[in-house]
């Protein structure tokens, strides 16, 4: 009995994965628009691709890697061509630049073709929205020929390709930050207006302490373990600069003109971007080839002064460090969240090419069959950039690729994974261009009045 229910249970599942846009059946798939349901399955696929990253990453892997057909003869995937790159070091980095490869070309595939869909009756849009079974063996295709790329220059142009993607994904998820934190400043005003309750602007003011404790509290312990009196200039710098540039923008959105344009915007937003941004900040740091300005955690915590970069023996990888580890979680926010947002702030919508929706949506459609399925709400129009939605996945990858590599450049000459200023550069960048977006988020009403930023 036990096996005749799987059967029909698969059987359910089946006719939800092979089926078209609307067709998305009983309890295999969740009662909600059908707009928040593709986003999902696609966001799951990101993060099953993350998943099998991790592992390929993780030490003692490479034994298992190593079986691979033609994968660690000599560092190159084809029997016969040989070069002196070290297997041991190399293979797990080498495992998650094609896996990520294949993420990225699948998503900016999709990307392509749902270029200037306007509504599920474009006969693209039931390719987008259902035939999942069939996007699932095209990823694992594309994934199982990504192994067979010649090594030669492939690591380290991808490696590029990473570093812009990243760049990119990162103001993107600063982006997504603003508007959550919009959200959230603006749900709970509107709750204590309703309840007349204190609790919840007591809620606000604890969270937006909260916040700047832990910003002030990094910057202090970045002048400790990352500079020194006579070294380290570029971290001085970049410590300073971005400490002003928070204290900038959180006066300018408490400004009398900047609350009268827009009566939600306040301190929390600020406090959250700046405690992202000195995020950023860390992790460009990390990035430094100079080890007496980049401690390791563990030598912070046990107070044990680091050795300079040229007695660490070649090869000697840092697989998970905690930067790595904090990118991941707000990586992984961010990708659901971005999955089921319904935003009201227009100025982020136009950048997230979105509409205003009612996020995860109704009760779902009953059929003639009784069966419960996914409610269409795009026939008049999409309530998000299908094309958009893949690029932002695209970059998504890339972003997990120089993330689970610590942005380590490949250097087959050297038989190890190098730390590189340009990585350091990009970040910080990437957090100055950020900053100077919120900081446009809230002067552009009161500097062009005239047009509708509400």
């Amino acid at each position: 009995m036990g096996a005749c229910m799987a059967l029909c249970s698969l059987a359910s599942c089946a006719s939800c994965l092979c089926g078209s846009a609307p067709c998305l059946l009983c309890g295999c798939c969740p009662s909600s628009n059908n707009s928040t349901v593709t986003r999902l399955v696609f966001s799951f696929f990101l993060l099953m691709g993350t998943f099998v990253s991790v592992i390929m990453i993780l030490p003692g892997m490479e034994t298992q890697l190593r079986k691979i057909p033609g994968f660690c003869q000599g560092g190159t995937t084809i029997p016969g061509i040989e070069n002196q790159v070290d297997c041991d070091i190399l293979v797990g980095y080498k495992s998650v630049y094609r896996m990520c490869f294949a993420m990225t070309c699948f998503f900016f595939l999709f990307s392509v073709i749902m270029i200037r869909v306007r509504s599920s009756r474009d006969p693209r849009a039931a390719i987008q929205n259902g035939f999942w079974f069939f996007k699932f063996l095209i990823l694992v295709a594309i994934t199982v020929g990504a192994f067979f790329i010649p090594d030669g220059a492939f690591n380290t142009v991808w490696h590029y390709f990473g570093v812009v993607g990243s760049f990119i994904f990162i103001i993107i998820q600063l982006i997504l930050l603003i508007d959550f934190a919009h959200s959230w400043n603006k749900l709970w005003l509107e709750n204590a207006e309703e309840s007349g309750s204190k609790c919840w602007y007591a809620g606000l003011l604890s969270f937006t302490l909260l916040h700047y404790a832990l910003a002030f509290t990094a910057v202090v312990l970045f002048y400790v373990y990352y500079t020194l009196p006579d070294d380290c200039t570029e971290h001085k710098v970049f410590i300073s600069l971005n400490l002003i540039f928070c204290i900038a923008v959180s006066v300018v959105a408490i400004m009398p003109k900047v609350q009268e344009a827009q009566p939600h915007s306040g301190l929390l937003q600020a406090s959250l971007i700046s405690l992202y941004t000195m995020y950023v900040t860390w992790s460009a740091m990390t990035n430094n080839p100079n080890r007496k300005c980049n401690p390791s955690l563990l030598s912070i915590v046990s107070n044990i002064t680091t050795k300079p970069s040229g007695d660490t023996p070649p090869g000697q990888l840092q697989w998970w460090d905690a930067q790595s580890i904090v990118g991941l979680v707000i990586f992984l926010f961010c990708t659901l969240y971005a999955s089921i947002r319904s935003s009201n702030n227009t100025q982020v919508n136009k950048l997230m090419q979105t509409e205003e929706g009612v996020g995860l949506g109704g009760d779902g459609e009953v059929g003639d069959d009784g069966v419960r399925r996914a409610v269409d709400n795009e026939e008049d129009g999409v309530t998000y950039s299908y094309s958009f939605f893949h690029f932002h996945l695209c970059l998504a990858s890339l972003y997990i690729m120089m993330t689970l590599t610590n942005w380590y450049l490949p250097d087959a000459t050297k038989q190890v994974m190098e730390s590189t200023m340009p990585s350091v550069w990009v970040k910080i960048c990437s957090s100055w261009l950020g900053l100077a977006l919120y900081l446009w988020t809230l002067v552009a009403p009161v500097v062009f009045p005239d047009r509708d930023f509400n």
